[in-house]
């Protein structure tokens, strides 16, 4: 039996989409975990965060010291960060810096090795720019005196993995698909359960470390064949794909924002991407860390099971800051400077919190918003069209929020459990917009519902903006708080209150 080192394993990018998975089986393979992530509410949010075996620390890549000190007492790291987001504009810069400062952080904390999670694609001219950036943070990671093992991927198949979440939709809503030559690449896929057994168990094994392995499914196919492969596991009709030559990867991209909840600015590098040819050049991973490859039929197939039954336990829409947004407390003196407008109501309902409570963050998604669906529909399609997310998100789960989940055109901010759900806009706004839900239980029992809309404007367009959606509010946001006392199944006993007059500050 392996003696192993006591002390515990990092992550970095513990809430990103392969981070979140890892770390519950760590614990479960007998590891102590350090999760380490730039916002603590978001890693408490975690269902893993309360195990004892997890440790969870604020730690941001572009922080060199506060790097180092994160990760000191950890005997190895999994480093799971890029900055593919559209909060980053140049993402390779933004990986470059936080690679090299992750070399510095390593070597100062003593860290025993360093596990990335890279991209096929062979050094050549035309090679993308997201898979090069990749290649030139493993050189980083390697240029330091920590020994660092690679995992270089293609594809990730997976309910919620961006490049599955493009060919799912893509396939799903388009019966004639019109796309550009690279539909006929070579690419070697990977299940994402395959992906994570490579990362856990290659602790236990000496013979990776300082390692490059490539990781992929046994069978070489192309992203045509994937899309016919899909429709047939989704039980659609035969999808007809017609390559053309007049495609370039930034209309690839515009075309994916459309049809698509992924945005532009992540479509466009994933598609760069698809022109390259992506295949295992080697298999020695398969010798040293055995176990069944999942092909990719299989593959699909248990990541559509996880999204029927809507079990799916992280996404790409978890990656990404939670913006700060101290200002949309409503607690700051009016003499603090700034526009803020601020739009509130309440009603009174004869159910506790704990009744309500479901209710409340169950909004959005395939649930709707309770009221007036078709205006927060518009409202998404004008949004998608100026290159906003729009509705087509969804959430991750149906039943559950934690922070930094995103929920249609939002993103959660808070989540205190029958008490309040807090979100901030992520649609295409002049300016900067919240909206919170409280619960107050009384003593008597009933439960106030109050429904508060903060919006702190950018320029003039952001005035005009506020004031042209104002008499909306008391429809929609009205609408909603009955909706909620619906779905609760609960009787209003008072309210919805008309708005008050909008608080404006100077």
């Amino acid at each position: 039996m392996i003696q192993r080192d006591p002390r515990p394993v990092a992550v970095l990018g513990a809430t990103g989409y392969i981070g979140a998975r890892l770390v519950p089986r760590l614990v479960t393979a007998g590891w102590k975990v350090r999760a380490i992530g730039r916002n603590p509410d978001k890693l408490a949010g975690r269902s893993w965060a309360s195990h004892p075996a997890v440790e969870t620390v604020a730690g941001d890549v572009l922080d060199p010291d506060g790097l180092a000190q994160a990760l000191n007492g950890c005997q190895a790291a999994y480093y799971l960060v890029h900055s593919m987001n559209p909060q980053t504009t140049d993402f390779a810069a933004a990986d470059r810096i936080a690679a090299e400062n992750m070399v510095a952080a390593a070597a100062a904390a003593g860290i025993g090795r360093i596990i990335y999670l890279g991209g096929l694609g062979e050094d050549a001219p035309q090679l993308s720019h997201h898979l090069r950036s990749r290649h030139e943070v493993a050189e980083i990671l390697r240029s330091g005196n920590v020994p660092v093992t690679i995992f270089r991927a293609a594809m990730i198949i997976g309910s919620g993995s961006a490049s599955f979440e493009i060919l799912r939709y893509l396939v799903e809503r388009l019966p004639v698909m019109v796309t550009p030559r690279w539909v006929d690449t070579p690419c070697q896929p990977i299940a994402v359960s395959n992906v994570l057994h490579y990362l856990v168990t290659c602790l236990d094994c000496p013979g990776t470390i300082g390692e490059i392995f490539d990781i992929g499914t046994e069978e070489v196919t192309s992203y045509r064949q994937l899309m016919r492969l899909y429709a047939e596991e989704a039980r659609l009709p035969r999808r007809w794909i017609i390559p053309v030559p007049v495609l370039t990867p930034r209309l690839s991209s515009y075309w994916i924002h459309l049809v698509t909840p992924v945005p532009a600015s992540l479509a466009r590098p994933l598609a760069e991407g698809l022109r390259n040819p992506v295949t295992c050049r080697d298999a020695r991973i398969r010798e040293l860390l055995p176990q069944q490859l999942y092909g990719c039929r299989r593959a699909m197939r248990m990541a559509l099971e996880n999204l029927r039954l809507q079990q799916v336990e992280s996404s790409w829409m978890d990656a990404g800051s939670v913006p700060p947004v101290e200002w949309s407390t409503g607690e700051d003196p009016e003499w603090a400077g700034g526009t803020l407008f601020s739009d509130e109501r309440r009603i009174l309902v004869a159910a506790g919190a704990a009744q309500c409570w479901p209710a409340v963050i169950g909004i959005g998604g395939r649930t709707g918003w309770y009221y007036a669906d078709w205006l927060w529909q518009l409202r998404g399609g004008i949004d998608r069209l100026a290159g906003g997310p729009g509705l087509g998100r969804g959430r991750r789960d149906p039943h559950a929020v934690q922070p930094g989940d995103a929920l249609d055109f939002w993103r959660v901010l808070a989540v205190e459990p029958e008490r309040r759900l807090k979100l901030v806009a992520e649609m295409k706004v002049p300016g900067e917009a919240v909206l919170e839900l409280r619960l107050t239980a009384c003593v008597d029992g009933t439960t106030e519902i109050r429904q508060s809309a903060r919006f702190k404007p950018r320029g003039l367009m952001g005035l005009l903006y506020w004031y042209s959606v104002l008499p909306l509010h008391n429809l929609v946001f009205a609408g909603m708080l009955r909706g909620i006392a619906r779905a609760a199944g609960s009787r209003v006993l008072a309210g919805p209150e008309p708005p008050p007059t909008p608080a404006r500050r100077s």
